[in-house]
């Protein structure tokens, strides 16, 4: 079911968007309670696409946030002509968050970041070669010999991460190195077939999209990145991670059942 090549070639410049233009990427960027940084994170999202010469479209999806991150995000993009927030009215979880603005996306590529940008957004530089060939999703990766780590989680985090990645590997994925990158591109057929099907709403919704790409025969790559540990992360050491474990046991069970693409 792979894609056919795209053409990084057909650019166009960064004017206010017609119908009849094609939006090239789509940057989709969940965010709950995230006021102190969306700001800065559009910021240089916008930058990077200006630097560019096709058309970018950026979608943030307020995922129930209670401080004022919609209203702020809306007011960075103003400016910016191929734009929409997403407001959600009430907290759902980075998958549903996610799922939401990859299925509003109208880009030939659609890429979802975290709103931290934990991988600097230039680092898509690299994925390119791999979007003009048979790869249907390229995902950013710390756990490659050549990923750069820069700024490293606290030793409770990262040790528990490492736990987490081995019960992916042993339970779901043995071939991913790292699901939980947030810095993954699609080509637009297989979002939309991938998401169109997601159910986990929480912070394991990765593996779910990764298991469900194997499954439909889309083409993978996992690319080397860099990556700079944000202090304010939403992942609650306890809660999040209990529901992330409960999560992956019931993809396990749904794997095992043949019941992930019905």
């Amino acid at each position: 079911m792979s894609g056919g090549e795209i053409n990084l070639q057909a650019k166009t410049d960064q004017t206010p968007v017609k119908s009849r233009e094609v939006i090239f990427l789509s940057i989709v960027i969940p965010a709950y309670n995230e006021a102190r940084r969306i700001a800065s994170t559009l910021q240089k999202i916008m930058d990077y696409a200006r630097s560019q010469k096709w058309l970018t479209e950026l979608i943030v999806v307020d995922d129930g946030s209670q401080d004022g991150t919609a209203d702020l995000a809306r007011s960075q993009l103003a400016d910016w002509p191929w734009s929409k927030v997403i407001s959600l009215k009430k907290n759902r979880g980075k998958g549903a968050a996610v799922k939401e603005g990859i299925l509003e996306a109208r880009g030939e590529l659609i890429l979802f970041t975290d709103a931290d940008l934990s991988t600097p957004i230039e680092e898509l530089e690299k994925f390119w070669p791999l979007a003009t060939r048979q790869y249907d999703l390229i995902i950013g990766s710390r756990a490659l010999p050549t990923s750069e780590i820069r700024k490293r989680q606290s030793f409770l985090r990262e040790t528990m991460g490492k736990f987490f990645n081995r019960l992916v590997r042993w339970l779901i994925l043995p071939d991913f190195k790292d699901t939980q990158c947030g810095f993954k591109l699609f080509k637009k057929e297989a979002a939309r077939e991938i998401f169109a099907r997601l159910k986990t709403t929480g912070f394991a919704f990765d593996v779910e999209v990764l298991l469900l790409a194997r499954q439909l025969g889309y083409k993978v790559a996992e690319v080397p990145v860099i990556w700079i540990n944000s202090p304010n992360s939403r992942v609650k050491l306890l809660g999040s991670s209990v529901k992330m474990l409960f999560e992956l046991l019931n993809l396990s069970i749904r794997k095992n059942r043949n019941k992930l693409t019905d």
